[in-house]
């Protein structure tokens, strides 16, 4: 028994051993092939450096050149202004607007001066300085996008319901699921924003919206009047009860029955007036809320914020000229770099 035991112990060591050996050639080969990916991507950038490092006076001097001309090209060409409106529009006047800004759009581009003067109440030299529109959802908070979400669960189905997360409707929300809109208005000219708002206001009175306020004034002109009829049958009964609490005041005894079959106690009486008062506080509060929404929600749009006086100068990377000329010049040299290199190859190919 004990002469087996170290040839176990050395069986183990030995068992060890290799393992240990095969990890460390893993590790190896690891190492190596690493090494490998690395060697070869310092290959590759010293190899597309290499060009630019030969010609270094030639790209520098195209390059400086790139950016002397687009900075005459940036300092000579006409600014273009803009000037943000926010609005918010009710009665489902938003597709109207984003309808609209379509049109508005199509008809800068094909120089419709005529139709622009028309519709914005203006001259065609203002019209000719107008270069487009751009509509987006407005600023949003938290509670703004979780109430949106809320209605919209509402509105579909149960079981997708279930499917759809607040991250996913947020995702894939459009630009019509916003209830307040920016509207981004592009000129050559400063100070003609201020008279473009005229235009918009149109936009928002269209004969669908006009037809869901109608139907939302008579649905509370409806309702009024159910509330108003309810309020005159409580204050009947409480002038009922008023006289039974007068009456029992000056008698101990009084027995009044409805049709004199169900007499009626002080505490029930005083009871149900408690009930009534309830009521026709709960009446009263929702006859507030409906002229709450008629106040509110009287008009077809809100204009949050107009349009300023003087537009912005807009500076968007595509008219930086000093860095955009040099860029693209940069990217002709390596692409003819490329083409040079290809075809030779392919020429001395064999």
């Amino acid at each position: 028994m004990s002469d087996k035991l170290p040839e176990n112990t050395k069986t183990e060591e030995v068992d060890l051993g290799q393992l240990f050996n095969v990890i460390g050639r893993l590790f190896e080969k690891l190492f190596l092939f690493i090494g490998k990916i690395l060697k070869g991507l310092f290959s590759i950038l010293i190899y597309a450096l290499k060009p630019i490092v030969n010609n270094f006076k030639v790209i520098a001097i195209a390059l400086m050149a790139a950016a002397v001309i687009g900075f005459f090209a940036e300092k000579f060409k006409k600014p273009v202004y803009t000037s943000s409106m926010l609005v918010k529009p009710y009665f489902d006047s938003k597709y109207q607007l984003a309808n609209n800004v379509n049109y508005f759009n199509a008809l800068i581009g094909s120089e419709n001066l005529k139709e622009l003067s028309s519709v914005f109440e203006i001259d065609t030299t203002t019209a000719s300085e107008l270069m487009g529109f751009d509509i987006e959802i407005g600023p949003e908070t938290g509670n703004d996008l979780l109430k949106e979400y809320n209605d919209y669960i509402k509105q579909i189905d149960s079981t997708l319901a279930k499917d759809m997360t607040y991250e996913e409707y947020v995702d894939n929300r459009d630009i019509l699921s916003g209830s307040i809109f920016s509207i981004k208005a592009k000129s050559k000219a400063s100070d003609i924003f201020t008279s473009l708002e005229r235009g918009f206001v149109k936009t928002f009175e269209n004969e669908y919206s006009e037809k869901l306020k109608e139907i939302r004034d008579k649905s509370i002109e409806i309702k009024t009047r159910a509330y108003k009829s309810e309020l005159k049958r409580i204050d009947s009964l409480q002038k009922i009860y008023f006289d039974v609490l007068t009456t029992e005041s000056e008698s101990d005894k009084v027995s009044i029955g409805l049709n004199g079959m169900i007499p009626l106690t002080n505490q029930k009486t005083t009871t149900r007036e408690y009930e009534l008062f309830q009521k026709e506080m709960v009446i009263r509060d929702s006859l507030k809320i409906l002229e709450q929404e008629l106040i509110k929600n009287n008009d077809f749009y809100d204009i949050l914020s107009g349009f300023e006086d003087v537009g912005t100068i807009e500076k968007s990377f595509l008219e930086r000229y000093t860095i955009l000329f040099p860029a693209l010049t940069m990217l002709f040299i390596i692409l003819g770099y490329i083409m040079l290199k290809t075809f030779q190859y392919i020429k001395n190919y064999e």
